[in-house]
């Protein structure tokens, strides 16, 4: 088995069905591809079993589903572990993947069997979008001139795995599950550096290891590891309906920041930690001031003022961010009066 996709899942029924039609499709353009599909039910409500049937003539699948909800940390867990694939690619139950992904993976993969850690670029777009069409979504709908990419690497790149490490590749710095394709034998053996005790919390984005799991074991696993950049999209993340998404801001000023600082420890460069921590802060004043006013919905029971303060005051971007906030309204402004 080359490759295992696995999908974390949790009262999705109908996003999931959306996933796995792509999937399907995408198969359709694929030969002599060894791949399965492992999802991981997080003990939802919804009768998701059902689905699971619809499929299980159309896709090899592994479906397990846990007698208790056990976080979502631990349930992407649960996931690669019923991994029987040299490779693991952990998608969210409402990614979808494009018709010529696999064909791509395939050649991926089999033209760089040196490397364990594959960076994917995606596609951002609206959940609204998928609004607009009959379930379960066909992914030939897809309209890519509106359609922004994560990454701005514009060619296929083989390098260190630290090299993957900059805003350029990733403005999140690996937090997005959908970007990460890897060695599964070499994960799964690196998980013991993750506080389980902190994994059990099943609150969303309540501590760093719960937000930053998949960062944290890659960066073990694969820090002295080739690395490839596939800068084509492969898959496409939506955005906005997320139970979570009033936490973006949260996790984009305090959980990244927490996550550089821990990849300085496993050894990304003075120089790189610098400049990544700095970008990290772009947004820092104006969005601190909007999770206080949010109260806890945005995250604020999870945040040490003092301390997220204190350890950032020497970043130029903690002082720049609101310019940079009037900037980038202005910009916007300008675009919408031209339009």
């Amino acid at each position: 088995m080359l490759l295992s996709i696995c999908i974390p899942t949790y009262n999705r029924v109908n996003q999931l069905d959306n996933c796995l039609n792509s999937i399907f499709i995408s198969k359709k353009s694929v030969e002599n591809f060894n791949f399965e599909v492992c999802i991981s039910d997080n003990n939802s409500q919804q009768r998701i079993e059902s689905l699971i049937e619809k499929y299980k003539n159309k896709l090899n699948i592994k479906f397990n589903k846990n007698i208790k909800n056990l976080g979502f940390a631990l349930n992407g867990i649960k996931s690669v572990e019923m991994a029987s694939g040299t490779y693991s690619w952990m998608i969210g139950d409402d990614d979808l993947i494009l018709p010529s992904t696999l064909t791509q993976l395939k050649e991926i993969l089999e033209n760089n069997t040196d490397v364990d850690y594959f960076f994917i670029n995606s596609y951002h777009l609206h959940s609204k979008f998928l609004k607009r069409f009959s379930s379960p979504f066909d992914t030939k709908n897809l309209d890519f001139s509106d359609m922004k990419t994560i990454s701005k690497q514009k060619i296929n790149k083989k390098c260190d795995f630290w090299d993957v490490i900059d805003p350029k590749v990733s403005w999140d710095f690996l937090i997005g599950i959908y970007l990460n394709l890897f060695n599964t034998k070499m994960w799964l053996n690196s998980l013991n550096v993750v506080n389980k005790e902190n994994l059990n919390d099943s609150r969303v984005w309540s501590n760093f290891d719960n937000t930053c799991l998949n960062p944290i074991v890659i960066s073990n696993a694969f820090k002295e590891s080739k690395a490839f950049i596939c800068a084509q999209p492969l898959s496409v993340n939506l955005t906005g309906e997320r139970e979570w998404k009033s936490m973006y801001e949260f996790v984009e000023i305090i959980r990244i920041p927490e996550l550089l600082d821990y990849y300085r420890s496993q050894g990304l460069s003075f120089k790189k930690y610098i400049y990544c921590k700095n970008f990290a802060l772009r947004n820092f004043s104006n969005y601190l001031i909007k999770i206080l006013i949010g109260g806890d919905k945005m995250g604020r029971k999870y945040l040490n003022l003092k301390d997220h303060i204190l350890r950032n005051l020497l970043y130029p971007n903690v002082y720049l961010s609101p310019f940079n906030f009037v900037l980038r309204q202005a910009v916007k402004s300008f675009n919408l009066i031209k339009k």
